[in-house]
């Protein structure tokens, strides 16, 4: 196993490992807010007044804080409430199970995330469908099959799926998932996680990005990513989210955020709804990016968002490239099985509204050097 890197620094446009500073091009930090001057100077106070810890949300341990952070987060979403918890994970463990009976139907495209598949496991759940990555005929399919199923029993159908799939960076045929799905009486669930603070106006997420609005019943977002801090989020209409709160295991036997991480997400939230700046400079770099990945010859395969695959197939490969990138300070993971198919490694790359076009060419111009290193040490060895 590969321990990982251990960082010394704070998560912006660069980092500090083992003292040296590395461009940092594999975080999730769309929006650099990791160290902006707001959020840090609101934690500050909130710490000086408040102080740090918290508790259980169902005991002694809601604070007002919270409070004006589920308000904050569903007038943000354009949904009537939202209830927070302490991680996406979390957020998707406690989104489904509570809903969903033993009986009940989940239908989940194959390349949703590992918390997905988690929640839907441990929802006890005995009919399970998976349908071909956003293969619309296919959901028709098991939609179907879940129909008939119905027929004979009272039981719920629950069709869930990522809004962005984070290895490829592709975008859900969500239209078209809440169409068929609501022409069978199915629920839609999406999780935003890569969408959160990335689409939509302002950074509202996909169901905002498709004007979709009161048509998703259960909307999933986490707080890490482009967000900064942590914490998961689950809005929606009022009376389902008042259910979430009464009868979520993961919301009543958990500790709530605490006080920094609640004031850091409430500067957040209030940053982006100020200003769409952040957003729009994060797709300019996005673009910018792939534009000249794609004129230097590099298969970005199918991304839609900022995530920005380097196609490599060969998991050697991707793990060279990667150790020899680290090697010019360039941060850049390799992606390889499980995380991805076998065959279909990479390195993913995430540009941010922190990065300069000087950074983002130091990326690219390393990208390229380590391409030709290894098609040099390639050929080398065939021609002994």
């Amino acid at each position: 196993m590969v321990s990982p890197k251990v960082i010394q620094s704070a998560q912006g446009a660069y980092l500090i490992i083992d003292g040296v500073k590395k461009l940092n091009l594999c975080s999730s930090h769309y929006l650099g807010l990791a160290h902006n001057d707001k959020v840090i100077q609101d934690v500050a106070l909130a710490i000086e007044r408040y102080g740090i810890g918290t508790g259980y949300r169902t005991l002694a341990g809601t604070h007002q804080l919270h409070v004006e952070l589920e308000q904050a987060l569903a007038s943000f979403k354009r949904t009537e409430a939202a209830i927070v918890l302490t991680g996406g994970y979390m957020a998707n463990c406690a989104a489904i199970q509570t809903i969903i009976r033993k009986d009940d139907i989940v239908i989940s495209d194959e390349l949703n995330h590992a918390s997905i598949i988690d929640a839907i496991r441990l929802s006890g759940v005995k009919n399970k469908y998976i349908y071909r990555h956003s293969d619309m005929e296919h959901l028709k399919q098991m939609l179907a099959e879940a129909s008939r199923i119905r027929g004979e029993h009272d039981v719920r159908i629950l069709v869930v799926t990522d809004g962005v799939f984070s290895m490829d960076g592709d975008i859900a045929r969500l239209p078209e998932i809440v169409s068929i799905s609501h022409a069978f009486e199915a629920l839609v669930m999406v999780d935003d996680a890569h969408g959160e603070g990335v689409l939509g106006e302002g950074g509202r997420g996909i169901v905002d990005h498709f004007g979709l609005h009161g048509e998703v019943d259960v909307e999933v977002g986490t707080l890490s990513k482009a967000f900064s801090v942590m914490g998961g989020f689950i809005s929606g209409r009022k009376d389902l989210i008042d259910y979430y709160k009464q009868k979520a295991r993961q919301y009543l036997f958990s500790n709530a955020l605490t006080i920094p991480d609640t004031a850091a997400l409430l500067a957040a939230v209030s940053i982006l709804n100020e200003s769409d700046e952040l957003v729009k400079k994060l797709w300019e770099n996005a673009a910018y990016l792939k534009q000249a990945l794609t004129e230097a010859g590099f298969d970005v395969g199918v991304s839609q968002t900022p995530i920005t695959p380097v196609m490599l197939g060969d998991e050697e490969r991707a793990r060279y490239m990667s150790k020899r990138l680290f090697e010019y300070d360039v941060f850049a993971t390799a992606i390889t099985y499980p995380m991805v198919a076998q065959g279909a490694a990479r390195i993913r790359l995430i540009p941010s509204a922190a990065h300069t076009r000087e950074d983002l060419d130091k990326g690219i111009n390393a990208l390229i050097r380590v391409r030709k290193e290894l098609s040099d040490s390639i050929e080398k060895k065939v021609i002994c």
